[in-house]
């Protein structure tokens, strides 16, 4: 089928089906209350926080966010183009997908072409791999294969080829196909020679990784050369279905090894994923011959909640990381990690990997630096911190890094850090980068927020992982004199969000807690949020944090308190058999005995101002009594 969907049968569509059947064919659901609950398919957990409410025809994770209608679910989970997406319910409802007629043709064109080249790539990829096992000149290719170390399970497992000498092999493989050349040309796979008004193939007498979506389609290849030619790896041009900074070799194939991954070793070459994987480690991808960029690490994230990225020890790969790490700051949130690997001189994983094996590798990545130590100690190498004007320059070098950061955790214990460093304050820290942020960057362009949860658009095409650009909160802003930072992501654990996280464990407890007009004049960063959440979960005995999540999501007032908790969801202050009832009780009451010490220490300051009323007089006669007790 061809032309676009007509919204009315997606909303149609869409109250047809029922969301929980078509999660619980992949995700194994239980009845909790009103909803379904189980562990979020979409990250590595082990206690249950993906939620489906029936009522609502909704899904969402306080673990990573993710969230959507039946439509998201599909898309994201067996990814999904829209139409396919859409194509997929339909057949769950007995429907037929009508289109407009508008575009029919334009798009009918289109999803034939883009079949034509996946069926061209294919039919190229299956002609490698025969030429590997059958060409005349295959022996140079398997005894290089040979010599890395390579079996032919491994080679197989990853589809590895060889294009043989010549200039015209693949395109008279082709010979049978209609318009080959053209088809070849569109695929990358064949370059037009202008002068001679002929073509030729692009990959001669090389070693052919095929490189896969993660749907296993061949997208393009690279080629690892077995003569002199330069350069010694060439990849395919970016094409409709072909591009470098999207994709990651060797993610297919981990994803395939492993469903239940929890890391994901970055690494540079095809031949370093390969061998890492004949070795055991079926965990590494490689970048396509570029840096690593903001689109691979949002769609690694998605996946894992750790990467780690591998580099050589010399200066070169001491550049590479710093060039990661600035592209890894904006992107990272709480919850998820990234470490950085930095090998022997002279040594890469294809290397050292068959030295020392499978164990002694893992250990090394076990021992990669932390972000965050990465960071400093990065940064702090040419900067005398002893002296006033060198940690100056480590200042204006570090807070424009820390402040493209999302607000996290993380960001927070790295600005403490530099406060520790440089002896200011926090407040100090943010008229720096205010001060930055006006002399050095452009006056930004107004732009909408980003929705927590993008509505799924009826992008037509084949491009399943465009993604459009994200607006980053700036730091917050300096609080004045005597009042709390209230911002997202404020710093370490405290009561508030020990309080609010004890209670998106355990909801119920929210019934017997003090009412939420108790906290209303608590000066606390996110005491708003707990006090939204317990007025909501108080006020209706019906009400879970399945209804708690759907209708906060669908109102605006609510969407940076549900972010917040999303981020607080990933604490866990239950440990071991503490009594999570009791330990409410305690960081409740500690909460509201800081009230009472805001509302002394307010009257005290007043009364040595301006006499007090009678009614101030009582009021701080019973709190001074309250504190005596």
């Amino acid at each position: 089928m061809a032309g676009r969907i007509p919204q009315h049968f997606i909303d149609d569509l869409l109250a047809r089906i029922n969301i929980v059947d078509v999660v619980d064919g992949r995700v194994k659901l239980k009845r909790a209350g009103k909803n379904y609950s189980g562990l979020c398919p979409f990250h590595k957990e082990k206690s249950p926080s993906f939620s489906v409410s029936p009522d609502k025809q909704f899904y969402y994770c306080f673990g990573c966010g993710a969230g959507g209608n039946a439509l998201g679910f599909l898309m994201e989970y067996d990814r999904l183009n829209f139409p396919e997406a859409v194509e997929e319910l339909a057949k769950l409802a007995g429907m037929e997908v009508p289109r407009e007629e508008g575009r029919r043709q334009v798009d009918h064109q289109r999803e034939q072409q883009l079949k034509r080249q996946f069926e061209a790539l294919e039919q190229a990829n299956a002609y490698f791999q025969q030429q590997l096992r059958q060409s005349p000149e295959r022996e140079r290719a398997v005894n290089y294969l040979k010599q890395r170390g390579l079996s032919g399970q491994i080679a197989a497992a990853f589809g590895i080829g060889y294009a043989p000498p010549g200039w015209d092999n693949l395109m008279r493989h082709f010979d049978g196909v209609e318009s080959a050349t053209a088809l070849l040309e569109q695929s990358g796979m064949v370059i037009h020679n202008e002068d001679k008004q002929s073509h030729y193939d692009r990959f001669r007498d090389r070693i052919m990784f095929p490189i896969r979506d993660v749907r296993g389609r061949v997208l393009g290849f690279g080629g690892r050369v077995l003569g002199d030619d330069k350069p010694k790896y060439l990849n395919s041009p970016e094409t409709p279905t072909f591009h470098k900074g999207r994709e990651l070799y060797g993610l297919y194939e981990a994803r395939k090894h492993s469903n239940h991954l929890d890391r994901l070793l970055i690494v540079e070459g095809y031949m370093d994923v390969v061998s890492l994987a004949q070795h055991g480690i079926h965990w590494s991808v490689a970048t396509l011959g570029t840096a690593t960029t903001e689109q691979h690490l949002e769609r690694l994230f998605k996946l894992v909640p750790e990467v780690i990225f591998c580099f050589d020890g010399d200066q070169a790969g001491r550049t590479a990381a710093l060039r990661a790490l600035r592209t890894t700051l904006p992107v990272i949130k709480d919850g998820q990690e990234a470490r950085f690997l930095f090998l022997p001189d002279g040594e890469d994983p294809d290397t050292l990997v068959r030295q020392e094996g499978e164990d002694a590798f893992t250990e090394r990545v076990t021992q990669a630096m932390p972000l965050s130590e990465f960071f400093f100690k990065s940064l702090s190498e040419d900067a005398d911190l002893s002296s006033m004007d060198g940690r100056a320059r480590f200042s204006n070098a570090a807070l424009p890094m820390i402040n493209s950061m999302q607000p996290s955790l993380l960001k927070q214990m790295m600005l403490d850090r530099i406060c520790e460093i440089t002896g200011l304050s926090l407040e100090q820290l943010g008229s720096v980068i205010d001060l930055h942020r006006a002399t050095h960057e452009p006056t930004p362009t107004k732009r909408p927020p980003v929705q927590p949860q993008a509505a799924a658009s009826q992008d037509q095409g084949d491009d399943d992982y465009a993604s459009g650009p994200q607006d980053y909160a700036p730091y917050p802003p300096t609080p004045a004199p005597g009042t709390a930072r209230a911002g997202r992501g404020s710093g370490s654990r405290n009561l508030v969000n020990q309080a609010v996280s004890i209670i998106l464990h355990q909801p119920d407890l929210a019934r017997s807690a003090p009412k939420a007009d108790s906290f209303r004049t608590l000066l606390e960063p996110n005491i708003d949020v707990l006090i939204n959440l317990l007025d909501y979960l108080q006020n209706d005995p019906n009400t879970s944090l399945g209804t708690l999540l759907v209708d906060w999501q669908d109102a605006e007032e609510h969407r940076a308190d549900l972010m917040l908790l999303n981020e607080i969801a990933h604490l866990d202050p239950i440990m071991g058999d503490v009594d999570a009832a009791s330990l409410l009780d305690d960081t409740l009451t500690r909460l509201l005995a800081r009230r009472q010490e805001a509302q002394l220490d307010q009257l005290l300051k007043k009364s040595r101002q301006t006499p007090l009323t009678d009614e101030e007089k009582r009021d701080l006669q019973r709190l001074l009594l309250e504190q005596h007790r």
